[in-house]
């Protein structure tokens, strides 16, 4: 039985859910005990540098890489549309806004729960306790930035390379 894709990324989505909520109970009682929240505290800031060494590092390697070949592939396919640049149209066009916000989400989606689940599963490896706050700001930042970027200048390009002008 083959799976469906909206189906293997509800799987994925949940699990990234999960983890997050399994972790939740031990970070308020850490915020209680200490009367910080990590993601704010000088701690999360001196741990920082930890997250780059040791198990989990190649994923500030494949994470932005593989958002930005979804992101170059999605900005060609704007460019063929004849649609703005991501970026740009997501700044100037608010008539269009929620729906490219909702195409977005719907591009990333499963990159976006990965990069929570491997951030969460690396704290796990590096520090023995999740953050679910650090996870859900670490993970995604590989994965938004360089993938809208990526997409936006795709599209700039592929553009010159059609001479298709932006609706």
């Amino acid at each position: 039985m083959k799976l469906k894709r909206s189906t293997i990324s509800t799987v994925i989505t949940v699990i990234a859910v999960l983890i997050l909520l399994a972790a939740l109970p031990s970070a308020v009682m850490d915020t209680f005990e200490t009367g910080r929240i990590y993601l704010f505290s000088k701690q999360f800031i001196t741990e920082l540098p930890q997250r780059f060494t040791g198990p989990g590092r190649l994923r500030f390697i494949l994470q932005p890489a593989v958002a930005i070949v979804l992101g170059c592939r999605a900005g060609w396919a704007d460019a063929q549309a004849g649609r703005l640049p991501f970026l740009y149209a997501l700044i100037t066009g608010a008539a269009n806004r929620r729906a490219l916000l909702r195409d977005w989400l719907l591009a990333v989606r499963d990159l976006l729960a990965i990069g929570i689940s491997l951030d969460a599963v690396a704290q796990l490896l590096i520090y023995r306790q999740v953050h679910p706050g650090a996870a859900v700001v670490i993970g995604p930042v590989l994965i938004c930035l360089p993938y809208a970027v990526a997409r936006a200048l795709a599209n700039r390009l592929a553009r010159l390379a059609l001479r298709h002008p932006a609706k």
